[in-house]
C-alpha cells in the first residue's frame, strides 16, 4: 500500500450554487462533500493553496487521502473533481469515505517499463501505442497499489498486452474483467504510419519519374524530325 496523502479541510454550512460561488470568490476555498461509509454526507471546504499543494502528488488522484476535517481525521478517496471548462480551475470536490473491511473501486495509473529496450521498437522499427494509461481496480484499502506495472521489453511488432495479461498484486482485481469479460488492449507495437506501402509508392513514383526523364530526349528528337519533314 502506498503512502497516504494528507489534506486539511473544514466543515461548511449552507449549500447551493450561490453559496459555492461566494466561497470560491471571497474565501479562496473550494467547496466539496464527503459521503459514504454508512454515515451522512458532510459539506466541506478546502483552501485553494492547500489543495494545489496536494494535487502536485499524482497519488492524490488514485490513493487513500487522510482528510482532516475540523481536526478530525477521516480516510477517503477522491471520487470526482470538477473543473471550470475554460480555465481548469477546480470548482468542486467529491470524497468518499472508506472502511478497512470493504473493497473499493478506484482507477490507478499504469507504469510502462523498458520502453527504450522494447524488441518491437529496437529490432523492427515499430511504435509503442498506449491504449490505456490507467485502469479501474477493486481491492481492500490495505491492498491498494500505487500503480500497476506493464513490462514491454519482450513485446514484438504486432503484439498486444491486454488487461488479462497484467500482473496484479494479491487481493487486487480488474473491474472490467469481472462478470462479462471486456479484455481491453493496454499497449501494442504498431508499424510506422504508412509503413512499407508508403515506401513502395515512393519507389514506384521515382521509377515513373526516371522513365519520364529517359523518354524526354527521344520525344524531342521525334519532334525535331517531324519539323524537318514538314519543312
Amino acid at each position: 500500500m502506498a503512502e497516504q496523502c494528507f489534506l486539511e479541510a473544514e466543515s461548511r454550512i449552507g449549500r447551493g450554487k450561490s453559496t459555492a460561488r461566494r466561497l470560491r470568490r471571497e474565501a479562496d476555498k473550494v467547496p466539496g462533500v464527503i459521503y459514504g461509509g454508512g454515515r451522512d454526507p458532510v459539506a466541506v471546504a478546502v483552501e485553494v493553496r492547500l489543495l494545489s499543494k496536494a494535487m502536485e502528488q499524482q497519488a492524490f488522484f488514485s490513493q487513500i487521502i487522510r482528510l482532516s476535517i475540523d481536526g478530525k481525521s477521516e480516510q477517503a478517496v477522491l471520487r470526482d473533481l470538477q473543473r471550470h471548462p475554460a480555465n481548469e480551475k477546480v470548482l468542486h470536490l467529491d470524497f468518499m469515505r472508506i472502511r478497512a473491511d470493504r473493497a473499493i473501486q478506484i482507477s490507478v495509473p499504469l507504469r510502462f517499463l523498458n520502453e527504450d529496450n522494447c524488441v518491437g521498437v529496437r529490432q523492427s522499427g515499430g511504435n509503442i501505442s498506449h491504449n490505456l494509461i490507467e485502469v479501474e481496480i477493486s481491492c481492500l484499502p490495505a491492498d491498494l497499489p500505487e500503480f500497476l506495472e506493464v513490462d514491454v521489453e519482450n513485446l514484438d511488432m504486432g503484439q498486444t498486452v491486454h488487461l488479462s495479461d497484467l500482473a496484479l498484486p494479491e487481493g487486487v482485481s480488474i473491474v472490467a474483467l469481472s462478470g462479462e469479460e471486456h479484455d481491453t488492449p493496454v499497449v501494442s507495437i504498431q508499424a510506422p504510419r504508412g509503413g512499407m506501402e508508403e515506401d513502395e509508392e515512393m519507389e514506384l513514383g521515382e521509377e515513373e519519374l526516371l522513365e519520364g526523364e529517359e523518354e524526354t530526349p527521344s520525344e524531342a528528337e521525334d519532334s525535331a524530325e517531324s519539323g524537318e519533314n514538314d519543312a
